[in-house]
């Protein structure tokens, strides 16, 4: 395992160099057995080719497996039966991987993809957490990329539905990026999730990362998910890599006047699965997968129709919080002002039940005092 770890560690080798040193010399003991001819001859780096002569990261690597285990974590490597079937499949998959929290339960279920843009709508947020819910409740691992926006509502998703989210960082596992997340990714794992990377300790969020880190999101998923994201957004990436890795591709469909929306509108145009709730996600799977996910049975009406289910009002609230939640929608913050005059409440009793409301986390409590609900 060591020289795996110290492989991983050189300088200039990254997915792609490695790929082509274990094809060449079958394994890392015999890649820190090459001659420098051999090395040379695949047109490495020259401060590479004298990393690997020197095996300097060899007594390195060692101390490297230490410090993540003392996190609580672990380092997979690409020849270890623990190791991600589905990702082992992608071409030039990272040769090790750094894990913490109960990443073999994660990997164990079937998993899908949630991504999106950092900047986000109201209703891309809403829609993003009420996909990655009812995922998770049905038996998924809901995977992204812990960043701000969609994916951060991903994961909190899937975490309120009691299920299992897998985050996929651009750094090293000692330092979660965004700092701000610190909390998401302890919520992440007491809920039974993992946070993955395939970077040393101590690799700060560099840009060049992300698209690797975007290889593993699609990698390690059946199918990828965008919920919202711009002409030039980074999760356009990850549909393209998912593509080129045989994932289904899947989009939630936008509002044609919002920048956040022409990535995956366009996506739709040219073939993605529209996706408005999750079984349109899994009517898209394996049928080994989809035998095991049944769609919930729908009550019928007088006449024998489908009949949509009414909408759960949360238990315990108060009259007035009752008024406010009822008044709320997911996708159209309301103004304060618009929200007194709608509910008939009084100023006092409607800002305590705004309060009540976001105590138990069934609002969102947006910027110039607008208010939506929470799917």
């Amino acid at each position: 395992m060591k020289l795996w770890i110290a492989l991983n560690m050189t300088p200039g080798v990254g997915p792609r160099a490695a790929t082509k040193l274990l094809e060449r010399f079958g394994s890392p003991e015999g890649v820190f057995a090459a001659r420098r001819r051999e090395l040379e001859e695949l047109r490495l780096r020259p401060e590479t080719i004298e990393s690997i002569m020197k095996r300097e990261f060899e007594p390195k690597a060692g101390e490297e497996l230490d410090r993540v285990r003392s996190l609580g974590g672990d380092i997979l490597v690409l020849d270890d039966g623990s190791y991600p079937a589905l990702l082992r499949e992608i071409a030039d998959p990272p040769i090790t991987l750094y894990v913490r929290g109960e990443w073999q339960a994660c990997f164990d279920q079937p998993c899908v993809a949630v991504v999106g843009s950092r900047n986000c709508s109201t209703y891309g947020r809403n829609a993003s957490e009420m996909l990655s819910r009812d995922l998770a409740g049905q038996g998924f691992t809901v995977v992204s990329g812990f960043a701000r926006g969609i994916d951060t509502s991903a994961h909190r998703g899937a975490i309120s539905a009691g299920g299992r989210t897998v985050a996929v960082i651009g750094t090293g596992l000692d330092d979660p990026y965004p700092k701000e997340n610190q909390k998401l990714a302890d919520e992440i794992i007491a809920a039974g999730g993992a946070i993955v990377s395939q970077f040393p300790l101590g690799t700060p969020p560099l840009k060049e990362n992300f698209p690797y880190r975007n290889r593993i999101i699609s990698g390690l998923s059946l199918a990828v998910v965008l919920v919202e994201a711009s002409e030039r957004s980074g999760s356009l990436i990850t549909a393209r890599l998912a593509t080129e890795q045989g994932r289904e591709v899947m989009a939630v469909p936008g509002n044609i006047t919002s920048r956040t929306s022409i990535g995956t509108n366009y996506l739709i145009k040219a073939g993605a699965k529209l996706v408005q709730q999750w079984q349109d996600v899994v009517a898209e799977l394996p049928n080994e997968i989809t035998a095991t996910i049944l769609p919930p049975k729908m009550e019928r009406d007088e006449n024998g129709s489908e009949a949509a289910q009414p909408e759960l009002e949360p238990a315990g609230l108060s009259p007035a919080e009752k008024k406010v939640w009822q008044k709320l929608l997911p996708d159209e913050p309301m103004h304060i002002d618009v929200l007194l005059e709608a509910t008939g409440l009084s100023f006092g009793d409607l800002n305590s039940a705004l309060v009540g409301l976001d105590i138990r986390d069934l609002i969102r409590v947006l910027p110039g005092k607008h208010y939506a609900r929470k799917i």
